[in-house]
């Protein structure tokens, strides 16, 4: 995976961070543990607010 699979990355968080409510997240955990998903494979500095946002609000989605 890479930062612009923004549902895959929401998915494998959802799967992995059952109990976590992804409207509280901090955007500095949410870099980490989506570098800590075993199918990714990006550069930690190609995301940024605009990513982690996306991928949050997919997860918010996912988790509903």
């Amino acid at each position: 995976m890479k930062w612009t699979d923004t549902l895959d990355i929401a998915i494998g968080l959802f799967e992995k961070y059952p109990d976590v409510d992804p409207r509280y997240i901090r955007f500095t955990d949410l870099h980490t543990w989506v570098m800590e998903l075993d199918d990714f494979s990006d550069a930690p500095d190609k995301s940024n607010e605009k990513i982690l946002e996306a991928i949050q609000m997919a997860w918010i989605e996912e988790a509903e």
